[in-house]
């Protein structure tokens, strides 16, 4: 068995600021911060995960209109962690997609794009990042044989089953692997 590519036991203690979101309305971004802790709990032990908050209570409280240097080193000063890990949740609305084939057919899809960086709270500098995309249909109309064929599924049960893929993908790094 090989280490992880990203070993978090240097840090000992990580903040992690909820992720922001972007292109939709609710707690999925809440959700995929979820999952990410989750993850590097399972993928390491022996580290702590202190969750620090949103991102616009941690501007708040350091000042800052953006996460950049100084508002890094604020987070580090304040909760006392090295490294902080930062984190987007883009998703798409339902949209159309279509094929036009021998069987012409018309999807409705989803897409979650995620980007997470771990960076140093001494000096800014981005120590990993790494960024993972989905697309996922969730309902469909189309003809087979002469007759029309539909299916759908909940839009909110897409994008859960796209977060916990896409935290999979976006935390192998810090699992340890056979290659």
């Amino acid at each position: 068995m090989y280490a992880p590519r990203v070993d978090l036991a240097q840090y000992y203690t990580v903040g992690l600021v909820t992720f922001t979101m972007e292109g939709a309305e609710g707690d999925l971004h809440e959700l995929a911060t979820e999952y990410f802790a989750r993850e590097l709990f399972n993928s390491q032990h022996g580290i702590q995960v202190l969750e620090i908050g949103s991102m616009e209570e941690v501007l708040a409280e350091t000042g800052r209109n953006r996460f950049d240097l100084r508002a890094a080193r604020a987070v580090g000063d304040e909760y006392d962690v090295p490294a902080v890990f930062v984190g987007q949740v883009k998703a798409s609305p339902v949209r159309p997609r279509a094929s036009i084939s021998l069987r012409p057919r018309v999807d409705a899809v989803v897409s979650v794009e995620m980007s997470v960086r771990l960076l140093s709270t001494e000096n800014g500098a981005t120590l990993w990042s790494n960024t993972a995309h989905a697309t996922e249909s969730v309902g469909g109309l189309g003809f087979t044989g002469g007759e029309v064929v539909f299916s759908a599924e909940d839009p909110d049960d897409a994008y859960g089953y796209l977060v916990s893929e896409l935290i999979a993908e976006l935390t192998a790094d810090f699992r340890p692997t056979y290659r």
